[in-house]
């Protein structure tokens, strides 16, 4: 009988949990699909968010180094195009740039110069600038990154270096690492220079013995040759004479 009973006990108790277990399973799967689209949507935003930055600072640098001590923006203006016709040999026009300005606020206890936020009209204006960044003497330019982007950029740095030193060609796009293997194009420069003909050297003895065996043929052909004009000369004086007589 305590069997029986415990029996039916277990298996109400068995019952009763499934059944809740099933009406919380009716309640959350809503919720998890809801959460799911949610995140999607976030993802979606987030991606449209990037978008859009991007495409907000894609005429953009940052210039370092320019020293601060303009009294307008008109001022900064002239000292950035000097810059860059000096050093670039790029001379650009006020109505090219679209803003300028210093980032940050400006700390009197630091002589440091704050970096120079410039906006391009033109994409292809800036990217010519980017281009010939190198040729600049006194100051440093860099794309206009988001906060995001500079974060991927220096957690691939480690990366960036250990593909250098493997003697791969690598370089950072944007956020992401490209890494072009430069030991494959070795191995096949070695290939093809392995298999590629001897080059010819005129001074070589090997080759100055060829000549001499080109030259003596020559020659020899070419006394052939008069000996035949000469015996076919001496022919035809000789059938001429016969004739006559």
């Amino acid at each position: 009988m305590k069997i029986e009973m415990q029996s039916q006990t277990t298996e109400l108790k068995q019952s009763i949990t499934k059944s809740i277990m099933d009406k919380i399973d009716e309640k959350l799967i809503p919720l998890v699909e809801e959460n799911k689209n949610l995140k999607n949507k976030v993802e979606k935003l987030e991606k449209e968010v990037e978008v859009m930055k991007r495409a907000e600072k894609k005429n953009n640098i940052v210039v370092f180094g320019l020293e601060e001590k303009e009294t307008s923006t008109l001022e900064l203006l002239k000292e950035f195009k000097k810059h860059l016709n000096q050093d670039l040999n790029i001379k650009i026009e006020d109505y090219e740039i679209n803003k300028i300005y210093r980032l940050g606020t400006k700390n009197r206890e630091n002589n440091k110069p704050r970096p120079v936020l410039c906006s391009f009209v033109s994409n292809w204006r800036k990217n010519e600038i980017i281009k010939n960044k190198k040729s600049l003497i006194k100051i440093n330019i860099s794309e206009d990154y988001s906060k995001e982007v500079l974060e991927k950029r220096k957690a691939l740095q480690a990366k960036l270096a250990e593909e250098k030193k493997k003697g791969n060609v690598a370089y950072l796009k944007y956020d992401k690492l490209v890494v072009i293997e430069g030991k494959i194009n070795q191995d096949k420069r070695k290939r093809e220079a392995s298999t590629s003909p001897t080059a010819y050297h005129p001074l070589s003895p090997s080759n100055q013995h060829k000549k001499q065996q080109i030259i003596a043929s020559i020659k020899a052909n070419r006394t052939n040759v008069f000996d035949m004009m000469r015996n076919r000369s001496n022919s035809l004086s000789n059938i001429s004479t016969t004739g006559k007589q």
